[in-house]
């Protein structure tokens, strides 16, 4: 039987990836209000304020600085072996940190190319499986994606992120299909628009706002902790059986 019991976190380790601003943060937070301990990475943005709410909610927070993007495979085990020592377990992955590259396909640059799908999809292959490594010994744990509107459609002028995301979902069900007999569930979540400094361009652009305000039945973007709840929702008891689904957080924009 689902009773609110069935949402609670109490006692589990999370690591959220990006976790200092936006999405991450947001996951972070909820997270620990739910009773998770947090471990949390930051690269160019600064954790303090993230840091200070999951402390007062009496959540232990663990703060891990590296560039994702540009790590080796052995930091990005590492980095895993490190969240999990500092807080002495490791329950949830959520691979948040994301970038995007914006310019024309016939012009795109393939180092632009390449920083997207090194930290889109790459980063979160390689801690998913240092993190399974982990949970599978112990018959259980959470992997849950950010993955993205454009991992249904193809969008404009992104082509690398459009890919990206897409990879990112195929992965979502691979990993979901072997994992699931060592106790591991490995979903994604997939944001529509959100108030985030990812989306500034567009926000900035009037005519562009217009035009997905109009598309979007909510019409508004979302507020990064309107998604954060969806996570906490895969991480938690009640999803035991959820297993390689994409859960869309879009203001209703697919089914448009």
């Amino acid at each position: 039987m689902v009773g609110l019991s069935s949402f609670s976190l109490d006692g589990a380790k999370a690591l959220v990836t990006g976790g200092a601003t936006g999405i991450g943060a947001e996951i972070a937070k909820a997270m620990a209000a739910c009773g998770a301990d947090i471990a949390l990475t930051e690269h160019q943005s600064a954790a303090d304020d993230t840091v200070s709410e999951i402390l007062g909610h009496g959540r232990r927070a663990e703060v891990l600085r590296v560039d994702l993007a540009n790590a080796s495979r052995g930091e990005l085990v590492q980095l895993v072996a490190n969240a999990e020592g500092r807080l002495g377990g490791l329950d949830i992955l959520v691979n948040n940190a994301g970038i995007i590259r914006r310019g024309d396909a016939l012009e795109h640059p393939w180092e632009d190319w390449r920083a997207v799908m090194a930290l889109n999809l790459d980063a979160a292959w390689l801690l998913s499986q240092a993190a399974a490594g982990k949970m599978a010994y112990r018959g259980r744990g959470r992997i849950i994606n950010i993955a993205s509107l454009l991992s249904f459609q193809g969008g404009i002028r992104v082509p690398g992120y459009a890919a990206s995301k897409h990879a990112l979902v195929g992965l979502t069900k691979a990993l979901a299909n072997e994992w699931a007999s060592h106790g591991i569930t490995v979903n994604a979540v997939a944001p529509g628009y959100v108030v985030t400094d990812i989306n500034e361009v567009l926000r900035a652009d009037p005519d562009r706002m217009r035009e997905l305000l109009e598309r979007i039945p909510a019409g508004r973007f979302a507020e990064p902790d309107e998604v954060a709840g969806a996570a906490v929702f895969l991480a938690s008891p009640a999803a035991n059986y959820v297993n390689g689904a994409v859960l869309a957080v879009d203001g209703g924009w697919l089914a448009r």
